[in-house]
Parts: structure tokens; sequence; C-alpha cells
């Protein structure tokens, strides 16, 4: 979720009046014509692409909404399907899609990112004839097709395959959302949508597209994170309920939803009995709405994903709610971090945990009060079930770090522990791995800001050296500026015991930085015998030029990732 929240930052939609006028130029002048491609988009393959008094050539073909060629009076309806296959038809989807920089599919159209403009939307509308065996429509992170999606969702009908349609930070309006509404007729097969980072989505516009939902609904996903939701939207939402019974999946996150929200949200619930993921990340909830949430939950019995991480205001709300999460018999995954919990939320956690023998996955991070009560959770958690054990900065005692050492074993399908952040583990990691098999299923290890040692990471090696990390796909050792030059020489002379290894993380922090020489030949040697790895991070490492430049050798390769400072690369000394 977090990571989704960082993309979303990036698509602010505060602009300028500058940017408001270069906007509604833009608007009028499709991609390629910016770009000063020759001809058009809907330019047939073999017509000339010559210009006429310095234009873009005219276009010669068009159609009315009825899919008739109103040029030449010819009904083009019965053969759209058999179009797609055509060479003629398929050239113009395949030369409209190449000129965006992206690869043509008859099934999946992906143009996020493509600075497409409101023209560019009108043209893709005429290809739709096209393009009947779509399934996924992605237009994500085009700011200026908002306001214009009635041109699109007008030719729908052409696709009724649609199963998937993402229009995240597009600039959606209240138009667009009717226009889409009154469209969801023509695609009876849409399973998902995803109109996050919209703010013209909330701000009490979100009845016009959820009025429009009729009883045969089957959209089973919804997300609208970072919609700028109100209270109105949450009442559209809750009323909508009783027209979404297939609904599976619904996301809100970064949406401030108070009390009186929550309420109008939860008053329909009951209609969504088959609901299996809700998630409320950073959504502002306090204890109020936490216990209205808890006694709604006896109405999702089968839900297996909850998500009520980055509340703080939830402080103490969780042990007024926790009785009611023993309902969920279900739930598979609880993500509760950064929730500022009390010993009181936690210990009320440990008295319901028993009860959801299901849970493969929980995440009670940054919360300091976790601590001192970890080895009273270890003892009722389903350890032979759990999948994600994510423990990063909750201060966890030496008591809470042994019993954790103690329950490894027990962890036989652990998949991925993050214990970052947490002074405890430092100088004892051998506790965590002495106990692991050649069996074990461990493919991530987050080890960050530890304080860990040379000896920490000789137990590293030595795990990776009898199988015990044949599996591991993510490590992150960093900013443990005590392990010396032996600890990394011979972690990366056990590089045989991580084959798997994708990501890698040794990086230091600014004020640890230290010349990479005396093992940089070790690591040179290993990263042949690491096939799979295509990140790997060595920030604030000194390195010297001809290091750097057979590093870079080594790791060339297009889809390899280094992050490595470059102001750090003295030459050699001659």
């Amino acid at each position: 979720m977090e990571s989704e929240v960082q993309k979303g930052k990036g698509g602010s939609q505060k602009r300028s009046a500058i940017d408001l006028i270069m906007n509604q130029i833009r608007r009028k002048t499709s991609f390629t014509e910016r770009r000063q491609k020759p001809g058009s988009f809907l330019s047939w393959p073999g017509e000339s692409n010559g210009r006429k008094n310095g234009g873009t050539q005219e276009i010669k073909e068009s159609y009315n909404a009825d899919g008739k060629n109103t040029e030449s009076g010819i009904d083009t309806t019965e053969s759209t399907d058999t179009e797609v296959g055509s060479v003629v038809g398929w050239g113009r989807v395949k030369q409209f899609v190449e000129k965006l920089g992206k690869k043509p599919d008859s099934q999946v159209l992906s143009l996020s990112h493509c600075d497409l403009t409101a023209t560019d939307v009108v043209e893709l509308a005429t290809l739709l004839p096209f393009l009947t065996q779509l399934e996924v429509v992605d237009l994500s992170w085009n700011d200026l097709v908002g306001g214009s999606l009635k041109a699109l969702t007008f030719h729908l009908q052409h696709v009724p395959k649609i199963r998937v349609l993402r229009l995240c930070g597009c600039r959606v309006t209240a138009q667009d959302l009717e226009a889409l509404g009154d469209s969801l007729d023509t695609v009876p097969q849409l399973e998902l949508v995803d109109l996050s980072w919209n703010t013209g989505v909330g701000e009490a516009n979100l009845h016009c597209l959820t009025s429009r939902f009729d009883p045969g609904c089957i959209i089973q996903e919804l997300r609208l994170v970072d919609c700028h939701l109100t209270d109105a939207d949450m009442k559209a939402l809750g009323q909508a309920f009783p027209a979404m019974a297939n609904l599976e999946h619904l996301n809100l996150s970064c949406n401030k939803i108070t009390a009186e929200g929550m309420r109008e949200l939860l008053s329909s619930l009951n209609d969504t009995h088959g609901l299996k993921t809700l998630m409320l990340h950073m959504c502002g909830l306090e204890q109020d709405s936490l216990c209205r949430l808890g006694e709604a939950l006896q109405f999702l019995p089968t839900l297996e994903r909850l998500d009520l991480s980055a509340n703080k205001g939830a402080c103490g709300g969780l042990a007024k709610m926790a009785e009611n999460l023993a309902q969920l018999t279900h739930l598979s995954c609880l993500d509760i971090h950064l929730c500022c919990l009390t010993d009181q939320d936690v210990k009320a956690l440990v008295q319901v945990i028993s009860s959801l023998s299901g849970l493969t996955e929980l995440d009670v991070s940054s919360n300091k009060a976790v601590g001192d009560e970890l080895q009273s959770l270890l003892s009722v958690l389903p350890l032979s079930n759990m999948r994600r054990l994510l423990l990063n900065s909750c201060g966890l005692s030496a008591t809470s770090y042994q019993a954790l050492g103690s329950a490894m074993p027990l962890l036989s399908q652990l998949q991925s522990l993050n214990m970052s952040w947490n002074k405890s583990v430092g100088g004892d990691l051998r506790l965590l791995l002495a106990e692991l098999l050649s069996t074990c299923e461990l493919q991530e290890l987050r080890l960050s800001s530890c304080n860990l040692t040379t000896e920490d990471v000789l137990h590293l090696a030595s795990a990776a050296k009898r199988g015990a990390l044949s599996q591991l796909k993510q490590l992150d050792v960093s900013y443990n500026g005590d392990v010396g030059d032996a600890g990394w020489a011979a972690l990366f002379g056990e590089a045989g015991g991580l084959k798997a290894l994708e990501q890698l993380d040794i990086s230091v922090r600014p004020s640890a930085s230290a010349p990479a020489s005396p093992w940089i030949g070790d690591l040179l040697e290993a990263l042949p015998k690491l096939p799979s790895l295509t990140h790997m991070a060595l920030q604030h490492w000194v390195l010297r030029q001809d290091e750097r430049d057979k590093l870079d050798s080594i790791t060339g390769k297009k889809s390899f990732v280094l992050e490595c400072d470059k102001q750090n690369s003295p030459r050699s000394q001659s």
C-alpha cells in the first residue's frame, strides 16, 4: 500500500494559471502532432504521408455513433468483429499504439503515462471497433484525459469483453463519471474499476457514477485511493452497496473518513456479504470509527484482508473492536502498522488472535507497544501457517527477540520477515538463523539498521552456505555500519547459496561512508553466481573509478538497477 501512496503523490492535481493555459493548447493537439510525426493516427497503411498546405493530411474515413461509414454510407456494424483481424484495422491500431511507445496487444491496451490529450482520446475511440477482444484498458496518469471520457465511453459497446478499467490520475470530472456510469451496461463483464488519485471523483461527485449501478452490476473490485471522498461520497457508496452484491475488494485508502462518513459507508455493508478485502490505510480513522467498523464486522464473514494501517488517531481503538475481530474466521492478512497501538490494544489483540486460525500475514510494525508483548503474541499466533511477519521498528526487547528466536523452527512456511530498526538483533543474529533448515521458504529478509556486527554477517554467510537461504529473493542489511570488511567478504564468498537473490541492499549511512576496496573484489566474483540479481544498492560506499567501471561492465544489462553514489568514485591512483 505504501508504494501506491508514493506513486499517487507524484500525481498532484494542483495547477498554476500557466499550466491551465498550456493544457488548453495541448488539448487541441494530439500526441503525435506534438512530437511532429508525419501523417495522422488514423491514416490508413499505404496512404500518402504528404502534407497539404503545411498541415496534417486530411482524414477521409469517419464513423458515426452507430458505427456507420458516413462517407460511403456502408453499414460496417456487422463486419466490425471480422475487421479486428484485418490488416487494415489492426494496422491502424498498431500505428496508434506504437507511436505512443507501447506494444500493441489485442487484449490489453496499456497507455499509462503517454501524455494523451482529449484529441487522442477521440482518435482512440474510433479504433475500438477493431479491438473487440479487448479485456484490459489502462489510461492512467494522463492528466488531460479528464473531461473527454464521454468520447470514449460512447463507443464501449464495441469492446464488451472489458474486465479491467484503470483511470488513475486522469483528472476525472463529474461529467466523466456520468458518462462512465451511463455506459456500464455495454461492458457487462467489467470486474475491476480503478479511479484512484482523482480528486474529481470525490468532493461529493461519486454519486454521478454509483447512482447508475444496476442490481446486476458484477464489479468485484473498486479502488478509490486518495479521491478526496467526503461524507456525501461515503453515503453514495453506501447506498450503492445493495447493487454491488459481487463486490469482493474495496480500497478507500488515503481518504479522510470521518465518524459520520464511516456511519454512512457501513449503513448497507450487510449487502456486500462477499467482501474479501477492505483497505482503509491512512484514512484518519479514530476510536469512534473503529468501534463502528467493529460492530459491522459481523456482516463480513468472508473478509480475508483488513488494512487499518497508518491511522494514528485510532490509538486505543483496537482494544474496543478486537472482540469483533474474532468473528473474522477467514481473515488471512491483518495490517495495523503505524497505528500508535497502546498496551491495551496489543493485549486485546492477543486475546482474539487465537480465533484467527487462518491468519498468514501480520503487520504490527512501527508500534512500540509490541516490543514488550511479542512473546505473548507469538504464543497464540498460528506459527505454522505464517507467511509474512513484519516487526520492523517495534522496539523489541531482548526477551521478545529471544522469544522470536525460539519460535523460528515453528515458522516453517515463513516467506517474509522484517526486523529492521530493532537494535536488539545486533550481536545476536544467530538466534534467527541457527534453526533455519535447507527446506526454509524464506524469500524476504530485512535487517536494516539493526546494529549488526561482523559476526552477525558471518552467521548470515554460514546460513547461505548450508542452503538455508536458497530461496531468498530480497536481502536488506543496509545501515549497519559496524559490519567489518571480513563480514561482507564472507557473505559474497557464499553467493552460491543465494542463487535466487533478486534484490540486495548493503548501503551505509552517509556518516559511515568507507572504501569498498577491501571486499569489492569478492563482490565482483560473486555477481556471476547471482543470475537472478536485478537490483543492488551500494549507497555511500566509496568506489574507485576502476572499481566502478568493473562493476558497471558486469551489471550493464538493461534490466539491472545499480544504486551507487557517483560522487564517491575517486580516480584510481596511478
